[in-house]
């Protein structure tokens, strides 16, 4: 599922750092070492057919690095 990100992500939550990371060996091996945290969010979406709606969102993030492998978990609207 294709979507942008419009405005800010709310609520940010860290939900693991690091070993804690289920795919860890896999985040590493695709984008590089770092310290890797599992982050959620809610945010304002805008799919693929043009549609916008209110999402909570998990991604992948490591200083340095950024923002990788950003998903829609479920709509709040």
């Amino acid at each position: 599922m294709h979507f942008e990100i419009i405005g800010d992500i709310e609520d940010v939550e860290i939900l693991a750092v690091g070993g804690r990371i289920r795919d860890i060996m896999r985040i590493q091996k695709q984008f590089g070492p770092g310290r890797w945290r599992k982050l959620k969010g809610a945010a304002k979406v805008r799919l693929q057919s043009g549609r916008i709606r209110k999402a909570e969102v998990h991604w992948y993030e490591a200083h340095g690095i950024g923002r990788k492998k950003m998903k829609i978990k479920r709509f709040l609207d």
